[in-house]
């Protein structure tokens, strides 16, 4: 009976959950949609401290294509947000989310784009940092870039875009108390990595299962070169052999080491 190979995209996903969930970035809380579904995640995006989101509780999505990491996910809040790089639908424009393609009318470089060294840690970062530092040279909401200028260039001044983000964030107050999230409001509370208590076992079974299949591949795999070799030297292995499988078991150990 063939077995079926999983998906790379799979195992690279399952190893940056279990790399996100054991060592977090700092504001985030990472869950999957569906249990059983790698391919969608739920992000929780606290607002940092001494900014205008300071407070805030930011839900959305990360989808994955199935040949990620070759391909970018799209990053889609689903909490309201009022901001020059984020699209009335909640879809987020930042460089590091586009295809890297030569396009010059977009003023992006193919280096600022996605590429496979990227992760689902490096968009974290991008996004909290684009929140506090946006780019207004090719906004997705004009009206909010043009708010947020006025905002910026009078120092405060104008309040017009402050007093809007701040209505926001009050708004997912009554979110976090539904879900029983406690928002950091301190430096030192911010600071903390959030881990995600696990109330069973199923990313750890996911992952397992993962592995299995990585053990049996290597398991058919062997057994297939046991089989040539008794074949070409009468049932005895040869050191060559001996090493080859060695070899093959290193590999097994590293392949769940890796984020790939």
């Amino acid at each position: 009976m063939a077995h079926q190979s999983t998906p790379s995209s799979q195992k690279a996903l399952m190893m940056e959950l279990k790399s996100l969930q054991e060592q977090p970035v700092e504001g985030f809380r990472i869950t999957l949609v569906e249990e059983s579904d790698l391919y969608n995640w739920e992000v929780a995006i606290f607002g940092p401290p001494n900014t205008l989101y300071e407070g805030g509780y930011f839900k959305a999505h990360i989808k994955f294509p199935v040949d990620y990491p070759y391909s970018p996910p799209t990053f889609r809040f689903l909490t309201k947000m009022w901001h020059p790089n984020i699209y009335e639908n909640g879809d987020v424009c930042i460089s590091i989310l586009h295809p890297p393609v030569d396009d010059p009318q977009s003023g992006e470089l193919p280096s600022e784009r996605w590429n496979p060294t990227q992760n689902v840690r490096t968009i974290l970062l991008s996004v909290i940092s684009l929140l506090n530092e946006p780019n207004t040279f090719s906004p997705a909401n004009v009206d909010a870039s043009v708010m947020f200028r006025k905002w910026r260039d009078s120092k405060g001044k104008d309040k017009e875009y402050a007093e809007i983000i701040r209505k926001q964030v009050m708004s997912t107050a009554a979110e976090a108390e539904r879900d029983g999230v406690k928002v950091p409001t301190t430096l030192a509370e911010y600071c903390i990595q959030t881990r995600i208590p696990s109330q069973d076992r199923s990313s750890d079974l996911l992952y397992d299962d993962l592995y299995d299949d990585d053990m049996e591949e290597e398991d058919e795999e062997e057994d297939e070169s046991e089989m040539e070799s008794v074949g070409e030297a009468g049932g005895i292995g040869t050191v060559e052999d001996c090493g080859t499988s060695t070899r093959c078991y290193d590999n097994q150990d590293d392949s769940g080491n890796e984020d790939s």
